[in-house]
């Protein structure tokens, strides 16, 4: 298979995935890691946000992808459901073979859906197990396989908070998303001797489309800094745990939510 242009030697390059939609979280990063030169490999799945209330556009991946080349990096994207086997495999084959051997993985992906205990049953445990549990670890093991001997890696998760409190009404999304933070505690002292740093990302609730304006007000009453956060928050952290500053954090779970009151 073709590269998209022949590969830069000791040019950083990043993995993102779940980044279908231009004002998700996921394009944020995506755009911020790519203003600081680093070459973006993307993936996304449209056929899960056209089933939510927020909906997607077709065009959506295509446009991040042009709009991520016009910054002046190399781009390749994927379309890939992550809850399916050995998509993992294909993901880092992929960017591989498109852009270069990746050293950031910001695992962004993820499946979320109201399930009570009254509604919860094991097929949406499941659908939350295979994309928010399944995924990022099998991503992020394999990632630290292949990671050549002497360089400096990062993986970032994304998650919730959900060690700080409940989540009514989203038990297997909590429990699910808790389990990743247990993951980059042991993951980050396992792979520390390969030169990769292991952390989680709690944005806090976060104002990239989904929330309807009753939500949104209830959140915002509960906002110290009188405001929601906004993707490029989350972008913004991200991008310092994949950067060279951040070489001494790892096995954190850190709680950027601008002093949201639970």
């Amino acid at each position: 298979m073709s590269t998209l242009q022949e590969k830069t030697p000791h040019k950083k390059i990043a993995i993102v995935t779940g980044a279908s939609r231009r004002r998700g979280i996921g394009a944020a990063i995506c755009r911020k890691l790519a203003s600081q030169g680093i070459d973006l490999f993307f993936t996304y799945w449209t056929a899960y946000d056209k089933t939510m209330e927020w909906g997607v556009e077709d065009d959506e991946p295509l446009q991040l992808r042009e709009e991520l080349s016009r910054l002046g990096v190399r781009c390749a994207s994927m379309e890939i459901d992550l809850s399916q086997p050995d998509s993992w495999l294909h993901v880092l084959d992929e960017a591989t073979a498109q852009l270069g051997a990746p050293c950031i993985l910001v695992n962004n992906a993820c499946h979320s859906t109201t399930d009570g205990y009254q509604s919860l049953d094991a097929a949406s445990l499941d659908a939350h197990y295979a994309l928010n549990v399944r995924a990022p670890i099998m991503l992020s093991t394999e990632f630290a396989r292949r990671f050549p001997p002497g360089a400096h890696g990062r993986i970032i998760h994304m998650t919730s908070g959900q060690s700080i409190g409940p989540m009514p009404g989203e038990i297997a999304y909590a429990a699910t998303k808790g389990a990743l933070d247990a993951f980059t505690v042991t993951f980050a002292a396992e792979v520390a001797p390969l030169g990769i740093t292991v952390n989680a990302v709690n944005p806090g609730p976060t104002d990239s489309g989904w929330m309807s304006p009753e939500l949104a007000s209830h959140i915002l009453a509960r906002s110290p800094m009188g405001r929601l956060g906004q993707p490029e928050d989350a972008a913004r952290l991200v991008a310092f745990l994949a950067s060279e500053e951040a070489g001494w954090i790892t096995g954190q779970i850190i709680h950027s939510e601008g002093g949201f009151l639970r």
